[in-house]
């Protein structure tokens, strides 16, 4: 199996097979985001070498595949004929539906025990696959794509060049979930600042019950090295959230979430660990913040070295 240029994977793909689709990320704008801007450039993998992969993963492992991640940045990529809107004529090629299709349908009949083929995807390249391409992805295999929302305020949005708006995020999210694809939403507490972050939680809630996605998991901004966000915190430009103000956030953007939806904050960049079912744990995950609030702040870990 051959892997290029740094390999992510959320969480709770930890017992996944990894099998590269794609190298890079078709956007590698966002400002807080440190995982490719030394590369490498965006590219598609030809679907041959991917089944290779595939085939020498299961000369290995056997039967005992039962999900499969497809890195990198972003497997759901857009349609070649929008490709100049992010890169400079031809020097490169997106993945078409068709092909992650194949590789989808390869995927199942490669590994009998495969329950899950789950992918990277942002909102502006979901929405350009439309609800058709999505069904066709579906129909294939494609079982969730996990999106990184991030905040539902279109000021923070830009901000953080994210590429996306609210409005555009809500219909990527309702295409994804009618096409019957699981939908995983990440929310980056703290990623609006001080001065945001009321709205940023106001705005994110509105954005996730428009939704109603099968997961929201929730992670904490961590500024990242050689990333313009770090450098307008280091120059005193954005304001980081402290342990009590982030914890004061996720509240208030919980209080505010009324769907059913399954919560998590599993990952290292929180201050407490947050998972349960809404809106019948609701109660007990509040209960919790409001308990995290009566330690002392200096028990948690530091939010920034060097910051005020």
């Amino acid at each position: 199996m051959r892997y290029e240029g740094p390999i992510y994977r959320p969480p709770s793909e930890a017992d996944s097979l990894l099998i590269q689709a794609t190298i890079g990320c078709p956007h590698n704008r966002c400002t807080f985001c440190m995982v490719y801007k030394n590369g490498p450039r965006y590219r598609v993998r030809p679907v041959n070498d991917v089944k290779e992969d595939m085939l020498e993963a299961r000369s290995v492992y056997g039967p005992r595949v039962r999900t499969l991640f497809l890195p990198a940045g972003n497997t759901i990529a857009m349609k070649t004929e929008d490709l100049a809107m992010v890169f400079p004529a031809g020097n490169t090629i997106a993945m078409k539906t068709e092909d992650l299709a194949e590789i989808c349908r390869f995927a199942r009949a490669t590994f009998p025990s495969l329950e899950r083929i789950t992918v990277y995807g942002s909102s502006q390249f979901i929405h350009k696959k439309g609800p058709r391409q999505l069904e066709q992805l579906a129909r294939a295999g494609l079982g969730r794509i996990h999106v990184g929302l991030e905040s539902g305020d279109d000021v923070i949005l830009k901000h953080i060049r994210k590429g996306t708006h609210a409005e555009q995020q809500i219909e990527a999210g309702r295409w994804t979930m009618a096409a019957g694809i699981e939908l995983s939403l990440y929310v980056v507490l703290g990623i609006g600042g001080r001065d945001r972050t009321r709205e940023h939680a106001e705005e994110t809630a509105r954005v996730i019950n428009e939704i109603a996605p099968d997961l929201v998991r929730l992670r904490t901004f961590v500024p990242k090295i050689n990333t313009p966000l770090l450098k307008e915190v280091m120059e005193g430009r954005f304001k980081m959230l402290t342990p009590y103000a982030v914890l004061k956030e996720a509240a208030s953007l919980l209080e505010r979430l009324t769907i059913s939806t399954m919560l998590t904050s599993d990952h290292y960049t929180n201050y407490i660990n947050l998972c349960g079912r809404l809106p019948y744990d609701m109660p007990r995950l509040l209960d919790e913040i409001s308990h995290a609030h009566e330690r002392d702040e200096s028990e948690f870990r530091p939010f920034f070295i060097g910051t005020e």
